[in-house]
């Protein structure tokens, strides 16, 4: 890469155009926010040519710097540098819509699952999860965690998770995580060069990024004024969505935390909701759709789905147009990098507890249901299977081992 902007190609591509195509990849891209990127690099580097390589090798990097779903991210950045702002609405629509409407279908048919085979069905999909889960933790500690300096934050996050009780505690052991980044890794990686140019402007960046730090504290303040639960359900997932960094499975043990602790839906609900989110295409994010519609408190139903839906995406994108006029200065600086290398690091062990509480200890309760998650793991590590595998797989081991005890 040189040192020249790198700019998507140009075009007139119409934001019905970005919704068809969006559309499309959201009924088709299975596999998690790693696949999505490369569904999206095949469709618009190689097929369309709407981005060249450099150009979307330097959007994926940009967002690994961002709180919020990957994939959707860079899909809402293109759809902004082919059709603007209703483009990139439309790309987001396009790729969300598909799996947010089966998962609030599931949300309403789940309560009718009853007798050995429904228990048997959602005991697997919770068993999906614990595969899914230690899978992203396997992969994310190889790669975000490759040396003794990032191995270790990783462990005292981990660590602090498991032995605290304060539910500041995930906040507090990420902004540790950015710290000692700062102090452990400054020195691992140059700075890359180039940049992408987006149709934002500073002052709209500038904007953004108010709005993004406003709600993050001004929600829970209104929150509390208000007593609003329409409220309250809107800032649990506007703060999970603004918090998660490394990947879509890190946002598990914030929703836990802002949804189960309080009592709004029971682990078991959770769990169930979340292995069956690995058996749709399109964002892992849209696990939110499928919360709304079943948590307790009002609304729930589709006006719960849609506060979801919104609450959880909007923190990226929001961050994502702060983001994109000051991205070319703030990346080449070492301390940020050595920041986000500590965060990223943290994230891991948050994943890793989670792993271990709630996945593991509300899931495994018997030598059966180890072996049903470790034929999943094996599945999705060694053989590459694809997630829509592992879900049928587990499901029907469930059921299997329901009736065999019934």
């Amino acid at each position: 890469m040189t040192g020249d902007a790198i700019k998507g190609n140009a075009g007139t591509t119409s934001a019905a155009e970005v919704l068809l195509i969006f559309l499309k990849l959201g009924l088709t891209c299975f596999g998690g926010p790693i696949a999505h990127i490369g569904y999206f690099r095949d469709e618009f580097v190689v097929r369309r040519k709407w981005i060249d390589e450099n150009a979307y090798a330097d959007l994926v990097g940009l967002r690994q710097f961002l709180p919020g779903p990957a994939s959707s991210q860079v899909g809402f950045s293109i759809g902004l540098m082919r059709a603007g702002y209703l483009g990139a609405l439309a790309a987001w629509t396009g790729f969300t819509l598909p799996s947010a409407t089966i998962l609030i279908l599931f949300a309403y048919g789940a309560g009718a699952l009853s007798g050995p085979v429904g228990a048997g069905l959602l005991h697997g999909l919770k068993l999906t999860a614990v595969a899914i889960v230690a899978q992203a933790v396997w992969g994310m500690a190889r790669n975000l965690c490759p040396d003794r300096e990032r191995a270790s934050i990783a462990l005292v996050a981990a660590l602090i998770i498991l032995f605290s009780t304060a539910s500041i505690a995930q906040i507090g052991v990420i902004i540790l995580g950015g710290l000692a980044g700062v102090w452990l890794c400054r020195s691992q990686m140059a700075a890359p060069s180039g940049h992408v140019e987006m149709p934002v402007s500073r002052t709209v960046g500038l904007i953004t990024l108010g709005m993004f730090f406003v709600l993050l504290a001004g929600l829970p303040a209104l929150r509390n004024v208000t007593g609003s639960p329409g409220v309250a359900l809107f800032d649990a997932f506007y703060r999970s969505g603004a918090l998660v960094f490394g990947g879509g499975h890190v946002v598990l043990p914030l929703l836990r935390e802002a949804f189960v602790a309080p009592a709004w839906l029971s682990d078991d609900a959770f769990l169930a909701g979340y292995g069956a989110a690995q058996a749709v295409p399109g964002p892992l994010f849209t696990f939110a759709a499928y919360l709304g519609t079943v948590v307790s408190p009002e609304p729930h139903g589709l006006a719960g789905a849609t506060l979801g839906l919104v609450g959880i995406f909007l923190p990226g994108i929001l961050v994502l147009l702060g983001a994109l006029p000051f991205w070319d200065s703030f990346r080449k600086r070492a301390g940020a990098q050595a920041i986000m290398r500590g965060v990223n690091a943290a994230v891991v062990g948050v994943l890793g507890a989670a792993l271990y509480n709630p996945v593991w200890t509300t899931s495994v309760k018997s030598g059966g249901d180890f072996g049903i998650a470790l034929v999943g793991f094996v599945l999705l590590t060694a053989w590459r299977s694809p997630p829509l595998i592992v879900v049928a797989i587990s499901a029907l081991g469930g059921v299997l081992l329901e009736v065999a005890a019934s």
